[in-house]
């Protein structure tokens, strides 16, 4: 059996490799100066992760080693890190980097930080959200993009084929959008394609795509792209712009994974929607709930009309600033003692009596609610643009006027 053709065109130099020319930069420079530092490289599948990574290994051939987090024990690590001795340095490739237990990374990471090994991690996930932040402190994270259709096709033209074979342009270009940015599965792709067709001169676009099949989706659920997609519809509904929020949310969908949309509605409507418009919190409750009763394909109506619902609607962002300001202060410590009359103890020789807002007019009384040093703090910054928070801000403005520097328990 032949080796396959993805493999018997893999690149041997950095100039052979397709895109990355940033990254590609970075690390010619470290081998120039004979200095590389430990990073993790990542993106979707076949952009070139792991032929990088071989290039940079070919140029310290007697000590680098490869470890897939996925299947390789801790004694094989083991094995590895008594190389040092002999070596001084070595280079550890981790494939699935992702993977790795934590017993691993706690055994790794003092090697990584002494300088005795240098790591060179390799994933498909977002590692700011998937790697463990004591190995991610700890490397520097180069992300790989994903090559367009231009590049793949292009590429797939300069590989020597059968002289006696025609493939029509067309079918470069289909092939390319098919693997979706992957190199590796355009070569794949091609190959299958001139298998199939031995006997067949000229390969037409209509032959191509019997083969072929249809374009994979610009999306996997396991990987950062998926993210992306996510962050994507976020921001389109934030911005109130329907077809791109629609556009993304069908992406979603027909990746399938029903509950991370809901999470991402749930969250984004009081972060986004907030007090512009409170009753969308409930809907989007019960539209939650409604998804998860019927399930896909039926949920996607659901889906459709509360995330149109959720664009049309006024934003406000006045509730999101004002909590987390005010927890960014109690993590500074600013967490001081609570006025003694609010607590429900009567041993304080200071405790003044609590007043009991409903037995006075307007159900507010002029007292002392926060620790002394936070008094004049103002979390809620009201906004105007919306008939509905313009309210809210009438009321608050009316209720700071009375309790305005008008403590009675000091």
């Amino acid at each position: 059996m032949k080796e396959p053709l993805a493999n018997r065109l893999r690149p041997k130099t950095f100039d052979e490799v397709i895109g990355q020319d940033k990254v590609k930069r970075l690390i010619q420079t470290m081998i120039v100066e004979d200095h590389v530092v430990s990073m993790i490289l990542y993106g979707p599948t076949g952009v070139g992760k792991t032929t990088i990574a071989m290039l940079l290994a070919a140029h310290y051939p007697l000590n680098h080693f490869k470890f897939n987090a996925s299947t390789d024990s801790k004694g094989s690590l083991k094995e590895i890190i008594d190389a040092c001795k002999h070596y001084g340095n070595v280079l550890l490739i981790v494939d699935e980097i992702h993977r790795m237990n934590k017993d691993i990374q706690d055994y790794l990471l003092p090697y990584v930080e002494s300088g005795a090994l240098t790591l060179l991690g390799l994933t498909t996930e977002n590692p700011y959200v998937a790697v463990n932040p004591a190995i991610r402190s700890r490397v520097s994270i180069f992300r790989l993009e994903s090559l367009s259709v231009s590049q793949v096709s292009t590429y797939l033209q300069g590989i020597t084929l059968d002289e006696n074979k025609v493939i029509e342009p067309e079918v470069y270009e289909y092939i390319a959008l098919s693997a979706n940015g992957e190199i590796r599965t355009a070569i794949n792709m091609l190959e299958l394609l001139l298998i199939q067709t031995t006997k067949i001169p000229t390969i037409s676009l209509s032959i191509a795509k019997e083969i072929v099949g249809k374009p994979q989706l610009a999306l996997d659920k396991n990987a950062g792209n998926y993210y992306d997609i996510l962050s994507a519809f976020h921001k389109s509904i934030r911005g109130s712009d329907v077809n791109a929020a629609l556009h993304y949310l069908s992406r979603l969908i027909v990746a399938g994974d029903l509950e991370s949309i809901l999470r991402r509605i749930s969250a984004l409507v009081y972060e986004d929607i907030g007090l512009a418009n409170p009753s969308m919190g409930p809907k989007v409750a019960a539209a939650c709930d409604i998804c998860r009763h019927i399930g896909f394909p039926e949920a996607i109506n659901a889906l459709g009309a509360i995330t149109i619902e959720l664009c049309l609607s006024p934003k406000s962002n006045s509730a999101h600033l004002a909590i987390n300001q005010a927890v960014a202060d109690v993590e500074k410590g600013k967490t001081y003692p609570v006025p003694t009359h609010l607590i429900n103890n009567p041993t304080y020789d200071d405790k003044l009596p609590y007043l009991y807002a409903h037995d006075f007019p307007e159900h507010i009384v002029t007292q002392q609610y926060m620790p002394k040093e936070l008094i004049g703090t103002n979390y809620y910054i009201p906004q105007d643009h919306t008939k509905i928070e313009k309210a809210f801000m009438d009321q608050y403005l009316w209720i700071q006027s009375i309790l305005h520097d008008k403590n009675t328990s000091k």
